[in-house]
């Protein structure tokens, strides 16, 4: 596997497990960015949300979001956080000073049990085939959400204005 900074070969089993956790998390949520970004400036002005009025660039709509949405916004953040927490990792009360954030050796980094959909297959090789995408797929995100914020920070453009120009 890629691992040019050799993280890797300082870590033990439960460490690697915690980065992949958190490559998985930090993928997933680039994922969604994404695709927020394009969507959020795609609709400007013709959404059903707070009356059409967010318009600009994305990196500027949730400062356009009115007041007390931002609250309800971080307790649904923070409540979706608790129970990943509670599913994926040890009590800090029963874990060692010297092993914080230690996730269950029952735990799979990343797997919830949110599978809404049904998709998650059952045989172990398409498991593996799919997670290896979504680790790919959340890798290039991370790298487009960082562009995508990059670009219209120096601009203050849409990212759309520069896909159709």
């Amino acid at each position: 596997f890629f691992d040019p900074l050799g993280f890797a070969e300082k870590a033990d089993e439960k460490t690697l497990k915690r980065y992949r956790e958190a490559e998985v998390t930090h993928g997933r949520v680039a994922m969604l960015a994404a695709v927020g970004f394009l969507v959020g400036e795609a609709v400007e002005g013709s959404s059903f949300l707070f009356d059409a009025q967010i318009s600009g660039p994305a990196i500027t709509h949730f400062l356009q979001v009115p007041d007390g949405w931002d609250a309800l916004i971080i307790t649904f953040i923070g409540a979706a956080e608790a129970q990943r927490a509670q599913i994926g990792w040890v009590d800090p009360a029963d874990a060692s000073y010297d092993q914080p954030g230690l996730l269950r050796d029952e735990y799979y980094p990343g797997d919830i049990g949110f599978d809404p959909l049904g998709i998650k297959p059952e045989d172990p090789e398409e498991l593996d085939l799919m997670i290896t995408r979504e680790l790919q797929n959340g890798r290039l995100a991370m790298l487009a959400a960082a562009g995508f914020l990059a670009q219209e920070a120096v601009n203050r453009k849409g990212i759309p204005v520069h896909i159709s120009t």
